[in-house]
């Protein structure tokens, strides 16, 4: 694989907040810029937004053509006029996150005391806390008091917590979907490696590729490659692959490439065409981070003590990645301070990724669960 050139760059629809934002690791970042997508109309009570947080590979073009790809949103099958999140019913925002790529302040933005250069690994470290900060300044900047709820899949899940946790009384309903309340020592080791393999290309250069016009594709894309085995279940890998062949009916030639092998780097080469080697390192790190329950001495129910907010719970019954069980430990932890909680198990084969894919109960579920809300917090189109 060509170690590539730095990919291009877009125009991004952002904010910029002069006064910057402190972050929980005892820096303060002096601006903050926050790109975000906006989809539907707010209503006149400004009653009717929902925030979406992404994941750790997503941005904010979540129902829209990606301008580095073409192609459609990561969850255009979810966002737009007759799908669950009903564009017609609902204000709906996404956010790229803080040290993300897609034009919110991170390893690619200029640095605060050398601004003619970019942060690159000196970019301070983030968590996902950091990020939903982020994202309240620009709630707040789009003249929204509360939202009506936030939801996420995965890392956004992780955000969608922490919003729960961070601003009870300004999130109505929150829907975290295969997600968990902290980042399991599996999960960090997969992360552990992807950066390995960044740090170890040649091309790396100690995080300053930028200066040098090329990127660590090859570190990169085994990255991609390594967390994308753990997005998917051994049953979608042998249902689309099985241990066919590429080109040829034998093993005969070393050359010879199984089509997952394939499938594999088409991942990993269309990836690094749309994403930032430094913002990776800055993103796994931050869901390595994060644990809702460690500012409240091991006790994730006391991170939701008094809450007033209404949760759905969505797990995916071949989710290794985050599985059930993570899920029903926070439902306990909700049903433990008395919250309105709503769980759902969807039993689907396609694991991790089956939050993006076409999995009608979660759908439903999801649509039901924002009509009932919708219904009782009044909410007026």
């Amino acid at each position: 694989m060509d170690q590539g050139q730095a990919f291009a760059e877009v125009l991004h629809q952002s904010v910029t907040f002069d006064d910057g934002l402190a972050l929980d690791c005892g820096r303060r970042l002096k601006n903050l810029t926050v790109a975000y997508r906006t989809y539907g109309a707010l209503n006149a009570q400004k009653s009717n937004a929902i925030l979406i947080c992404h994941a750790l590979t997503g941005d904010q073009y979540v129902a829209e053509t990606q301008p580095l790809t073409g192609k459609p949103g990561w969850w255009a099958n979810m966002v737009g006029e007759g799908l669950p999140i009903d564009t017609r019913k609902y204000y709906v925002i996404c956010a790229n996150v803080l040290g993300g790529c897609m034009g919110s302040t991170g390893p690619r933005s200029p640095h605060d005391d050398r601004p003619e250069e970019v942060w690159g690994t000196d970019f301070p470290a983030v968590t996902i806390q950091d990020m939903v900060r982020a994202q309240a300044r620009l709630v707040s900047h789009l003249g929204i008091e509360k939202l009506f709820a936030v939801i996420g899949g995965s890392m956004g899940g992780m955000q969608a917590l922490a919003w729960a946790a961070l601003y009870p009384d300004q999130v109505f309903a929150c829907v975290p979907v295969a997600a968990a309340a902290y980042h399991s020592a599996q999960n960090i080791a997969f992360h552990e490696i992807g950066r390995q393999a960044i740090a170890a290309d040649p091309f790396f250069y100690g995080g300053r590729y930028w200066a040098e016009n090329v990127i660590p594709a090859r570190g990169l894309a085994v990255a991609r490659m390594t967390a994308h085995i753990t997005y998917v279940s051994e049953a979608a890998l042998t249902r689309k692959f099985g241990r066919r062949l590429q080109t040829a009916t034998d093993l005969t030639l070393l050359g010879d490439r199984f089509e997952v092998e394939s499938y594999l780097e088409h991942q990993g080469s269309s990836f690094v065409r749309r994403f930032d080697a430094n913002s990776y390192l800055a993103i796994t790190r931050a869901m390595d981070l994060f644990d809702l329950a460690a500012d409240f001495g091991g006790n994730l129910a006391g991170a939701f003590a008094g809450t007033k907010t209404r949760f759905l719970l969505v797990s995916f019954s071949s989710d290794w990645l985050f599985p059930t069980a993570q899920s029903r430990a926070i439902a306990r932890a909700l049903n433990h301070v008395a919250a309105n909680v709503s769980f759902l198990e969807v039993i689907s084969d396609k694991g991790h990724d089956a939050f993006l894919l076409d999995e009608p109960d979660f759908h439903k579920t999801l649509a039901g669960f924002l009509a009932g809300c919708a219904e009782h917090a009044g909410l007026r189109e």
